[in-house]
C-alpha cells in the first residue's frame, strides 16, 4: 500500500455525482488541475456489475470517490429497507470490486454516522462499530453501508489496496434534497418553514418530541476533509469526520425558522418517531490528522437556505 497520494494531475471518477457529496466533489475538483469523470444514470447503472466493470476499465481512474447511494429520511428508509439494502450494497460492492480488479490506485468509500449501534457511547468513536444493535428506523441502509466499510478494509488488509472508508457526521448545505420524502432534517425543515412563510400558515408541525440531538458538518467543509485524508490517510480503518455543530431538533428547528423567517408556532407530533436519541461522533481520530472544520453553522444554515432559494 501506497504511503503517498498527491491530488495533482489525477483522474478522478465521482460516482454518485448528482447528490449532496458528489456534486460537492465535483465543484471542488472543477476548480484543481484534476480530470474529473461522473456518469449520468442512463449511461451507468452502479447496480450492475458488468456496466460498473467495464466503466472503471476504459477510464483508469486514479482515484475513486464512491459517494453513490440511495438516500432517504426516516420515513423512505422506514418504508423502503428491500431498495436500501439491496441497492446501496450492489452500488458498493461493484464499485468496489471493479477498482481492485483494475487496479485503482486509490478509492475512498463513504459511510455513514447511522451505521453505528443506536445505544453506542457518545460521541461515538470508530470502534464502536458492531457492538450493538442498530437503529430500526435505519438499519437496511446501516448494513450496506458497515458491509461496504468492511470489504473495503478486507481488500486494504488481503490483498493491499490503497482503499479506506470516511464516515462522515450528519451533512448539509448547497445541493442536497429539499424535498420531505427524500430530504434529511436540515433540507426538509428549510422547504417547510419557507412553504409555510410564504403561505401565512400559523404553525408547523415537526416530527418527533425534538429532544434527539445531532451533529452537523457543511458540506464545502465535509469535501475538503475528503480530499485531505484522500492524500494524507493512508490506514485500512475507517476515519470519522466529524468536529461540526451538535444540537437538538427542537433548537435546530428554531434556528431554521429564525433564518428562513417563518414566525409562527412550531408544534411536535409525538406519535411519530425519533430516531436515535443522540448522534455525534468522536473527532479524535481525524483531528490526529490536523484536519479540522472551518464554516460556522449559522453561516451554513444561511447558504443553505440561499441554495434553495435560487434553486425553487
Amino acid at each position: 500500500m501506497s504511503d503517498t497520494f498527491t491530488m495533482r494531475g489525477k483522474t478522478v471518477f465521482v460516482a454518485g455525482h448528482t447528490g449532496l457529496v458528489g456534486s460537492a466533489l465535483c465543484r471542488y475538483l472543477a476548480q484543481t488541475d484534476n480530470r474529473l469523470v461522473t456518469a449520468e444514470k442512463s449511461r451507468l447503472d452502479l447496480r450492475k456489475a458488468e456496466q460498473t466493470n467495464a466503466f472503471i476499465a476504459s477510464q483508469k481512474p486514479d482515484l475513486v470517490l464512491l459517494a453513490a447511494a440511495k438516500v432517504g429520511g426516516i420515513e423512505a428508509n422506514r418504508t423502503q429497507p428491500v431498495e436500501f439494502l439491496f441497492d446501496n450494497t450492489m452500488i458498493a460492492f461493484n464499485v468496489i470490486k471493479a477498482c481492485a480488479d483494475n487496479n485503482v490506485p486509490r478509492l475512498m468509500n463513504l459511510a455513514s454516522n447511522c451505521y453505528y449501534p443506536r445505544e453506542a457511547e457518545q460521541p461515538i468513536h470508530e470502534h464502536s462499530l458492531l457492538t450493538g444493535p442498530l437503529e430500526p428506523t435505519n438499519e437496511a441502509y446501516a448494513l450496506a453501508k458497515i458491509s461496504a466499510a468492511k470489504l473495503c478494509e478486507y481488500y486494504s488488509q488481503q490483498y493491499n489496496k490503497s482503499f479506506f472508508t470516511l464516515v462522515p457526521t450528519s451533512l448539509y448545505g448547497p445541493g442536497d434534497h429539499f424535498s420531505d420524502e427524500r430530504g434529511h432534517v436540515i433540507p426538509a425543515m428549510i422547504r417547510r418553514f419557507h412553504e409555510a412563510k410564504i403561505q401565512g400558515l400559523p404553525s408547523v408541525t415537526l416530527w418527533g418530541t425534538g429532544s434527539p440531538e445531532r451533529e452537523f458538518l457543511y458540506i464545502d467543509d465535509a469535501v475538503k476533509g475528503m480530499m485531505y485524508f484522500c492524500e494524507h490517510y493512508h490506514g485500512h480503518e475507517p476515519v470519522n469526520l466529524c468536529g461540526g455543530h451538535s444540537i437538538s431538533i427542537r433548537t435546530l428547528a428554531q434556528s431554521i425558522a429564525g433564518v428562513v423567517g417563518f414566525s409562527g408556532e412550531l408544534r411536535w407530533d409525538t406519535s411519530k418517531p425519533d430516531g436515535m436519541p443522540k448522534k455525534a461522533l468522536s473527532p479524535a481520530r481525524c483531528f490526529d490528522y490536523e484536519w479540522r472544520p472551518k464554516v460556522s453553522f449559522t453561516d451554513g444554515l444561511r447558504l443553505t437556505y440561499q441554495d434553495f432559494i435560487a434553486r425553487a
